[in-house]
């Protein structure tokens, strides 16, 4: 089952930096293991989306809290909500990511 996970981070932006190469590999092994479905911050960096694959609730609010930007104070708060897949345009997905 998906789950969005809506995150608001600290305004501090020293705080952000330091915490993003540890929050970006620790998401790194989560897509690896198939539990992160696709993720980004919002312009900004005033929060981020997070899609998991999950089977509970409780396994997402696990992976939130053992995120290093959790774990280093840059989210300040979330909220986890299931998600179902409607529609999706393969072609759009990673046009902006990249990749």
């Amino acid at each position: 089952m998906k789950f969005a996970a809506l995150a608001q981070y600290t305004r501090d932006r020293s705080t952000i930096a330091k915490a993003r190469p540890a929050h970006r590999q620790y998401l790194s092994g989560l897509l690896d293991q198939g539990k992160l479905v696709i993720s980004g911050p919002f312009a900004a960096d005033a929060g981020a989306l997070l899609i998991y694959e999950a089977d509970s609730r409780e396994e997402v609010e696990a992976m939130v809290r053992g995120d290093p930007f959790a774990t280093e104070g840059v989210f300040v708060s979330w909220e986890i909500r299931p998600w179902n897949v409607v529609f999706l345009n393969r072609n759009l997905l990673c046009r902006d990511s990249g990749k």
